[in-house]
């Protein structure tokens, strides 16, 4: 039996995504047809996928546009080849060609927040809710689409969590001093991490002025972002307002940034609406204390292992990373120890798949 996965293509996070949804059926009766809508055949894919077959359709976000014709032709063709069981579509684009196959159940993976917010995207969904299902990456995410889709059955829009290989993540970190040396920071220093886009979604404004007040009380601090976008200019401006200048470092992007997050003393994540927030188990792996606004899926990731505070609340901020930096050895073990027991009941491989298999909508198009 054949499962189809459509993705809409695979540059990051999505060659990930397809590798962790091919995973789920190691073990079972399935076999995964990953198709990319998107983007030439690399070798490198194809073994990263995990699955059975890979097939690359190429076409050009041009192409993409529309009402997508000739892409669900293509799907309709592989269809007569493998007669797919099921689909998993990842975003909506996909759901929607994918669900132009007749009489196959497709499930939506969802990993935003607001796809629903369109009129025609729930006109579409509504009309066709009999032999869909969707997953969100996150409760939040979840609810966010019971919140727009009020037709459906709640029980046919459930939550997915995105999971990881701890082990495999915590074999490929370098080194304190090495990490230090690779992204030039100094080895005397408390330095605080921040990782993602420059884009007002991830709030770094806010934590630049909460770290200015903190390297009032502790002079040794560094606050490092590794990321790019639109924002930088915006947010150099803002540490040279605050005097801050020579203790914020904009490290740019970073190939295999995970790779290098034992160089930092604690990680930060001011993000707005975070739906899941991957950049947060890459830091438990390093075992980094983490602060995270109490927003999005983020505080279903944190609760319990981290510290959180309300989003745009500097002052709050400030308090978190300074109880942080005075962390003792027992406590750090104590909060490695958490981290690691939440990975692996709620993020890790082994129990993802085991609550994918456990919805019930799962059982029933799949009659496993």
């Amino acid at each position: 039996m054949y499962v189809l996965q459509l993705c809409h293509d695979y540059k990051p996070p999505f060659l990930s995504v397809a590798n962790q949804y091919a995973a789920l059926f190691d073990d079972t009766p399935f076999k995964v047809v990953t198709v990319y809508l998107k983007g030439e055949p690399k070798e490198e894919v194809i073994k990263a996928s995990k699955s059975s077959d890979v097939i690359f359709l190429n076409y050009s976000s041009k192409q993409l546009r529309g009402l997508k014709r000739q892409q669900i032709a293509d799907l309709k063709k592989l269809h007569k080849k493998f007669n797919f069981k099921f689909v998993l579509a990842h975003r909506y684009k996909a759901l929607f060609i994918a669900s132009h196959i007749p009489n196959v159940p497709c499930v939506g993976i969802h990993h935003a927040f607001g796809d629903y917010q369109r009129l025609t995207r729930r006109w579409y969904v509504n009309k066709n809710r009999q032999r869909l299902f969707l997953l969100g990456v996150s409760d939040a995410v979840r609810d966010d689409m019971r919140g727009c889709l009020t037709k459906w059955n709640p029980s046919n829009i459930q939550t997915l969590y995105n999971r990881v290989d701890y082990d495999l993540l915590k074999s490929q970190l370098i080194d304190r001093e090495s990490a230090r040396k690779k992204l030039g920071l100094p080895l005397d220093k408390f330095v605080y991490a921040n990782v993602g886009r420059l884009h007002p979604d991830k709030d770094q404004a806010t934590l630049i002025k909460a770290f200015a007040k903190v390297i009032q009380k502790q002079p040794n601090s560094l606050l490092a972002i590794m990321g790019s976008g639109r924002l930088q200019r915006e947010l150099e401006k803002l540490t040279k307002t605050l005097g801050i200048m020579d203790s914020v470092l904009f490290l740019g992007q970073v190939k295999e940034a995970a790779r290098y997050f034992k160089a930092f003393d604690s990680f930060v994540l001011s993000s707005d609406h975070e739906p899941f927030g991957m950049v947060l188990l890459e830091a438990m792996a390093a075992g980094l204390p983490i602060i995270s606004t109490d927003c999005g899926g983020a505080k279903e990731v944190v609760s319990g292992c981290g510290a959180l505070f309300t989003l745009g609340d500097d002052k709050a901020l400030v308090n978190k990373m300074l109880e942080v930096h005075h962390y003792d050895p027992v406590m750090m073990n104590q909060l490695v120890d958490s981290m690691d027991r939440k990975v692996t009941k709620n993020f890790s491989y082994a129990a993802v798949k085991n609550c994918f298999w456990q919805i019930p909508f799962v059982q029933q198009i799949s009659g496993v």
